[in-house]
């Protein structure tokens, strides 16, 4: 950063402001005036385009984490300014796939699933549990070292069975370092509301283990419930939405888990507002900032399917939810938007990457769609509707997909680095060989790989 001594020395009052207070000043700014600030004069152009600046914004937009990974990794370290890196970023138009092997064909591997639960923490890919043919549940756990930078090959490890239960339909959720599972669906149709805390350890002899407990919630707790959707809210807090009950009910109500500081125990509590989405299940939670978190899809209580968006803002105390209204016909390909069994996972910039899922007729999809919100002027009014097709072209973007390409699939799970660049997606339901004794041709799924965010390095 420049000596806070150095001014440039022209009339203007600005050039008297020390460059250490400019660079303060311009952190506080938005993208478009912190260009025109560099289109000024050729003085202001030399701070407003400096790497230290842009490093610090994209710290700022994308969060330490994302930032720090990226600067570790060898694939995108020192490959370009900070600057065009986060402009890359900001025209992301395609993903590049990558089908992910083990590094010993005589290696166990998980088996094929769906509903599962696919988590990466402490460097590390966690399997757990999902439904098998036959309606059976599975109480498996896998674990596959990542490390820092992506893999392309890699080993899965079965560390433990039977604890949890078996379950499918589950949440699990990572808060810090601990994973947080709850609820799900046994093979007897059983709806569960247990929650349960997971830490991962990795030991010089015993290798990587993984401890379950039962978590102390005391006597509130959410009603049982399977296929709902979940997700980390804050540093000790998770929200949990919607689902299948008891009976077959789908539900709409939203819960939050908060865990003490020791993680010894937790408690729920509900939390109501008026108005909210509408009931579902199969539908996802995606939080993308410190006060907002995005619902999106999933099959409504008439077994439709959706393709509204709902964003919860604020906090317990002071919050609300947001409809964000927009027209199917405004989006080129919009039409293929609906979808239940999909995934919606938070990438770097604060965006959301929906995969997969199926529509009202079961056929299972295989797009890849980025939802931008901070494409919307302002989210607050109720609802939000948005009519400018210039703005819906930036909230919705529908991606191009290269590399390998993997089966249409639904109800898979995926998980990102902590780069926010590379999504790993495990499993699910795809389309299978059509056997004369069978109704359908579905079946269930095995496959792992990689789906890399595709700049041009």
């Amino acid at each position: 950063m420049a000596d806070s001594r150095t001014s440039f020395s022209n009339g203007s009052p600005i050039t008297k402001i020390a460059q250490d207070h400019l660079f303060t000043i311009l952190l506080l700014l938005p993208i478009d005036s912190i260009v025109a600030f560099a289109m000024s004069c050729k003085k202001f152009r030399v701070l407003a385009t400096s790497d230290a600046l842009w490093e610090s914004i994209c710290r700022r937009d994308w969060g330490p984490t994302s930032v720090d990974a990226l600067k570790s990794s060898n694939h995108y370290q020192n490959q370009m300014p900070w600057m065009r890196l986060y402009k890359q970023f900001s025209q992301l138009d395609s993903v590049s796939c990558y089908k992910l092997s083990d590094t010993d064909a005589k290696i166990e591997f998980p088996d094929p699933r769906a509903s599962h639960s696919l988590n990466f923490v402490s460097d590390c890919l966690v399997l757990f549990g999902g439904g098998y043919e036959g309606g059976r549940h599975l109480d498996d756990t896998w674990v596959a070292y990542i490390g820092n930078d992506c893999q392309r090959k890699l080993k899965w490890q079965k560390l433990n069975s039977g604890i949890p239960s078996g379950r499918f339909g589950h949440s699990c959720v990572v808060i810090g370092e601990l994973l947080v599972v709850f609820g799900g669906i046994d093979d007897h149709g059983n709806r569960m509301n247990d929650t349960w805390i997971g830490q991962l350890s990795c030991h010089e002899t015993l290798g990587i283990t993984l401890s379950w407990k039962l978590l102390d919630v005391g006597s509130i707790v959410p009603p049982h419930r399977g296929a709902h959707a979940a997700c980390c809210t804050g540093a000790r807090k998770m929200a949990v939405h919607g689902g299948i009950g008891l009976n077959g009910f789908r539900l709409g109500d939203m819960w939050v888990l908060e865990l003490s500081e020791n993680s010894c125990f937790g408690t729920w509590h509900e939390v109501a507002a008026d108005p909210s989405p509408p009931a579902r299940a199969g539908h996802t939670l995606t939080c993308i900032s410190e006060s907002q978190t995005v619902l999106f899809g999933g099959r409504g209580s008439g077994y439709d399917v959706l393709n509204d968006i709902w964003v919860f803002s604020g906090d317990e105390e002071c919050h609300k939810w947001v409809q964000i209204l927009y027209e199917l016909q405004n989006i080129p390909g919009g039409g293929s938007l609906p979808r239940v069994g999909h995934s919606a996972t938070h990438i770097l910039g604060g965006r959301v990457l929906i995969y997969g899922g199926e529509d009202s007729s079961r056929h299972r999809k295989d797009d890849f769609w980025v939802l931008d919100l901070s494409a919307v002027p302002s989210i607050g009014l109720q609802p939000d509707t948005v009519t400018s097709k210039r703005i819906l072209a930036k909230m919705w973007k529908c991606l191009r997909a290269k590399g390998y390409k993997p089966k249409s699939r639904s109800f898979h799970r995926a998980c990102v680095d902590h780069s926010g660049c590379h999504l790993y997606v495990f499993g699910g339901m795809v389309d299978g060989v059509l056997q004369p004794a069978e109704p359908s041709g579905l079946r269930f799924d095995g496959e792992l790989f990689m789906v890399e965010l595709l700049l041009q390095l």
